[in-house]
């Protein structure tokens, strides 16, 4: 008898509603079954996995990484749901999976212990046609698949001591569309990891950035892709434009309309807009309005596609009410390259107009084409933006070189200088560049350029409030900025962001909970540092229930962001949970050896003293030095 214990990636499967299928044609359901053994056993051995078991309705096989056993199981339930279409849908037989990546126990060929339990346990939390996975599988395969996953808890399975995080892989249950998705961005190969590019503000330490693109967290955690109450007022989704040039490389300039059209109707007061972060998650996905309209919490979804082509820009739009699937407006637009941005306020108005909104005097106004005359300018801009939030040295560089085209090439261009600004910010906040006080000059006076250009850029107002709560210490100043930016963007998601930020550091804890509140609902998607900061101010304000729930939130999605860890030590010591803080500080230092109280007081830049003496103070008594 050979007996050995090793890691392995579980896929367990069974039939949805097998006794009923049987029970009403049991020959039919027989050859239906041995067709979805063949395709397990195919599919499985394609991805170097090993079939072990096929007892009655049931698969259980191993993998030697999850990221092949996710695979697999996508590309088995893609199959099963084609030939289910041409079936009768009493007839259809769909299976449930469930992925863990555990330690098992090998004897004589088969698997046993809580790594296959797990699998089998997740397999049925899944949905018919539906796949779970684990989170120590989930840590393994996500980025690494281009693939979206929901958050669903912590589950507290039947014979398994301690919950297990769960995630289910995205899709409609069963249907053929989303997993049509994936097999076709497969054999194209244009899936990028990092695709899905938002603006994320978070506080670094170390070697761990303080503005990071949380690209790969589409649907995770608290608040993100839980089904959103539809508001009152006119509420949209712009779902990112399909880029048609058959480039790749020209998906920034799709990227960018959308995140125009979005900027322009987030200024309108009586319309809730949903945030590019949560509606770039769609990006590459056959998409369902009814679903996005659930998700998202909107009645209605605009979808479009571009294709820029010698000379001229095609562009196809239309409106859904995503509530009932029906059109409400489509258009086609044919225009010379150089009216991009007149055809950019054509389709906004037109929009308006088909929601029955009524603007405010001034607000149809838009800011990003008041002095900007090349589009030439246009497009180094957008490679600026995309390159100013990766983090790291060299795509700062990048961005500050596309921002400088820019202005070169449109000095007029307000945008350029905002987003000038901004990589110069990051400059100084990270230590990037050889003189720290040069590149906060140059961010203010970049900042200050942009406004003289126009005074009602929102983008410009919050980076001068984040030059001056971080790099400044001029508290009061970055919060009027913060409202300032709001103030004229009051739909914005990153403007309400970056104002809590800057709330919670000026010691209004209270005010900066609302303002994040706000801008989860603006962007029902949110990324890791949400809940950072939301954690922040519901233990400044208290709630030291709902900070550590945030802050746990947070460190399941980014378990190696370092200032993290101690906020969360932090909030454990406010709740007398000193272990849970001593762990806490143990994986801080694991993380980053060099961390200590002086390193964590550089990255604090708190306006009252006690907030600053707190937090350092309950440090120590978590063990940091």
């Amino acid at each position: 008898m050979s007996t050995k214990r090793k890691l392995a990636a579980i896929l367990s499967a069974d039939a949805a509603g097998y006794s009923k299928l049987m029970a009403d044609d049991d020959a039919a359901t027989l050859r239906s079954l041995n067709d979805a053994r063949a395709l397990f056993r195919e599919r499985i051995e394609a991805h170097g996995g090993r079939l072990i078991d096929t007892a009655g309705d049931s698969v259980l096989a191993e993998f030697p990484s999850a990221i092949e056993a996710v695979d697999s199981a996508v590309e088995i339930q893609h199959a099963l749901a084609k030939r289910n279409r041409q079936l009768a849908e009493h007839r259809r037989m769909q299976f449930r999976i469930g992925i863990n990546l555990g330690d098992v126990i090998e004897e004589d060929g088969t698997l046993y212990g809580d790594g296959v339990n797990v699998a089998a346990r997740l397999q049925a939390l899944a949905e018919p046609g539906g796949i779970c996975v684990s989170g120590t599988a989930f840590d393994q395969v996500d980025g690494k698949l281009p693939l979206a996953f929901k958050w669903i808890g912590e589950q507290q399975v039947k014979n398994i001591p301690k919950p297990v995080r769960t995630y289910r892989v995205l899709s409609q249950p069963g249907a053929s569309a989303p997993w049509a998705g994936y097999e076709k961005s497969i054999l194209a190969r244009l899936w990028r990891n990092g695709a899905v590019r938002g603006v994320t503000v978070v506080i670094a330490l170390g070697s761990v950035t303080a503005w990071y693109l949380v690209s790969k967290y589409p649907d995770r955690g608290p608040g993100s892709a839980q089904k959103v109450a539809m508001p009152d007022k006119g509420s949209i989704a712009v779902l990112p434009f399909v880029n048609m040039s058959g480039d790749p490389n020209q998906d920034y300039f799709a990227d960018g309309i959308t995140e125009t059209i979005i900027t322009d109707l987030s200024k309108l007061r009586n319309l809730k807009v949903i945030a590019r972060n949560s509606t770039f998650t769609y990006k590459g996905k056959p998409v369902d309005v009814r679903r996005v309209s659930s998700e998202l919490g909107v009645r209605h979804v605009l979808e479009g596609s571009v294709q820029q082509a010698g000379g001229r820009l095609r562009m196809n739009v239309q409106l859904v009410d995503a509530t009932t699937g029906n059109h409400l407006w489509a258009e086609r637009f044919d225009r010379e390259l150089k009216d991009l941005f007149a055809l950019q306020d054509e389709v906004t108005r037109q929009i308006v107009t088909e929601l029955d909104v009524k603007l405010v005097a001034g607000e149809d106004a838009r800011v990003w084409r008041k002095t900007l005359t090349n589009p030439k300018a246009y497009e180094a801009y957008l490679r600026g933006h995309e390159q100013r939030f990766t983090m790291s040295p060299e795509s700062s560089a990048q961005s500050r070189s596309f921002h400088e085209q820019a202005i070169s090439l449109d000095p007029g261009f307000a945008l350029a200088y905002s987003g000038l600004g901004w990589a110069h910010f990051n400059d100084a906040n990270f230590h990037w560049s050889e003189d720290r006080k040069v590149s906060t000059q140059k961010a203010l006076q970049a900042a200050h350029q942009a406004l003289r250009l126009d005074p009602n850029l929102p983008d410009a107002y919050s980076v001068l409030g984040m030059i001056h709560s971080l790099l400044l210490a001029d508290h009061d100043q970055a919060v009027a900025y913060g409202k300032k930016a709001v103030e004229l963007q009051p739909n914005g998601a990153q403007a309400s962001a970056v104002l809590g930020i800057l709330l919670t550091l000026a010691g209004e804890p209270e005010a900066a909970r609302r303002s994040l509140e706000k801008a989860v609902t603006l962007n029902p998607f949110p990324e890791p540092w949400y809940d950072f900061e939301l954690g922040k101010a519901n233990q400044l304000t208290g709630r030291l229930d709902q900070a550590i729930a945030y802050f746990e939130a947070a460190i399941q999605k980014t378990p190696k962001w370092v200032l993290l860890r101690l906020h969360t030590a932090d909030a454990y010591v406010a709740a007398e949970r000193l272990q849970d803080a001593q762990r806490e500080i143990k994986t801080a230092l694991q993380l980053e050896p060099g961390t200590s109280i002086e390193m964590a007081r550089q990255f604090e830049n708190w306006k009252r003293p006690e907030d600053r003496d707190r937090y350092l103070g309950n440090l120590r008594k978590a063990g940091l030095n």
